[in-house]
């Protein structure tokens, strides 16, 4: 057994590297005005302070003419002070002070809105096995707060709460697993695989539920869900969508692209589906013609990547909105009004796109990217601008997952490392939301043979 034999045999999938991140604060506070003695009248504090008041306290009464003369007198010489110390200027405005005590209200809540984003991952996990192919989705964390990755034949489930992980096992002769996604339920995964079938899991028992034959001829390297119906994209070019609730699943197929579909993303309101491909293309999808048997006649055929595009992601606060990375010959992120098919904007990064999430506090958008930098870029939206650069991964960083609470993004890349990135912040006021009434994709899996 040579050394890489024995290095590979001791590493334990989604074993912790505990990492952690401090904050060091090197910011000097003051805490008091001191005053300046130049600005200090010194003759008048000793000549009050010597009896300059010893001649009005002895002297006899004067007549009004003469009492008004000494009254003019001292305040031509500034005499009539009761203030035996006093300053020629006055302390600094709040504007000038950088001390608490001068600091307004306004000024204090402003530096709490302020968020620091840590240049290091919170924590990193070991990921053995993992595939180094852009073509395949192989990372997804569900509304239960449950990570799922693919390595090799397995899946393995790693719960955030408390840090506990399970293992899906696929059959050797049908692996290596090629796509996982959640269900919205949370409790029920769906597997692509290399031998054209998809397999649907319990997540609580690890059991097969069932598996979708008869749809793709070549391995499946994409999925999303859109309520009980789960989209599945090939190498064989097809999109199908499968209704798990029946025998006979195949609902209906888009054919449009020419090679190997990357991406599939349901838009939040269901209506659209956004598809990404090997031929440099995205196609948007209308939901109304899911019932049909196929169709061939997208929405819009949005031709302006020059290489494979894999990462879509819709905009979580304008629904017509998406976003698009091309491939390493392209280096572009492009924003689409996905009611027109127009571009709205185009950014070239310097680097290959492989993934974008969007952050559901800010008006933020998260890429990660491969060579040269193998970095994550967090931007401001619209104007783009560059609010962070983050660089932890040796290789390219593939794929990235949102945490259900919209914090945390976990990354996996090449080089066999899953990191899990406070970048998204905790929002200040968080805001309870509705719980989403998905319907169970499994309500009838009892009468599934």
């Amino acid at each position: 057994m040579d050394a890489g034999t024995r290095y590979r045999a001791i590493r334990v999938p989604l074993g912790d590297r505990h990492h952690t991140h401090k904050l060091n604060n090197s910011s000097e506070n003051l805490d008091r005005f001191i005053p300046n003695r130049s600005a200090m009248d010194f003759d008048f504090a000793h000549f009050m302070l010597s009896g300059g008041k010893v001649m009005k306290e002895n002297s006899e009464p004067l007549s009004p003419s003469k009492e008004e003369y000494r009254k003019q007198l001292a305040a031509a010489f500034n005499m009539n002070r009761t203030r035996i110390l006093s300053f020629r200027n006055k302390p600094p405005s709040p504007a000038e002070q950088s001390s608490p005590l001068f600091t307004d209200t306004q000024q204090q809540k402003h530096s709490k809105r302020q968020r620091i984003i840590p240049q290091t991952p919170e924590r990193t996990l070991d990921a053995p096995e993992f595939v180094d192919d852009f073509y395949l989705n192989l990372l997804h964390w569900s509304d239960s707060n449950v990570l799922a990755i693919a390595l090799g034949n397995s899946v393995y489930m790693w719960h955030a709460s408390s840090g506990s992980i399970s293992e899906v096992l696929a059959d050797e002769d049908v692996g290596p697993v090629t796509s996982v996604r959640w269900a919205p339920d949370g409790k029920h995964l769906a597997v692509g695989l290399t031998n054209s079938h998809v397999q649907l899991y319990d997540s609580s028992s690890c059991k097969l539920l069932r598996t979708l034959r008869d749809g793709h001829r070549l391995r499946v390297g994409s999925l999303d869900w859109n309520n009980h119906i789960l989209t599945t994209g090939g190498q064989d070019s097809l999109i199908i969508n499968n209704d798990v609730r029946i025998r006979s699943h195949r609902v209906g197929t888009f054919m449009g692209h020419t090679r190997e579909i990357c991406s599939l993303k349901w838009s939040a309101t269901g209506q659209h589906l956004a598809s990404g491909a090997n031929d440099n293309l995205v196609h948007i999808w209308s939901n109304s013609r899911t019932s049909s048997n196929s169709s061939n006649q997208c929405l819009h055929r949005l031709a302006d990547h020059n290489a494979a595009v894999r990462a879509l992601s819709w905009c979580p606060f304008q629904s017509n909105l998406l976003a698009s990375g091309g491939g390493v010959a392209d280096h572009c992120i492009k924003f689409w009004n996905t009611n027109t098919g127009a571009c709205l904007n185009s950014v070239n990064t310097g680097s290959q796109v492989c993934s974008l999430q969007w952050s559901r506090h800010e008006r933020e958008l998260l890429s990660s990217h491969g060579y040269n930098d193998n970095q994550l870029i967090l931007w401001k939206y619209p104007s783009m601008v560059k609010i962070a650069e983050l660089q932890g991964h040796k290789s390219r960083v593939l794929h990235m997952a949102q945490s259900p609470d919209g914090c945390t993004v976990a990354t996996v890349a090449g080089d066999e490392r899953l990191m899990l990135w406070n970048v998204f912040g905790i929002p200040e006021v968080a805001s309870k939301q509705a719980p989403k009434s998905n319907p169970e994709p499994f309500s009838n899996v009892a009468r599934v043979r």
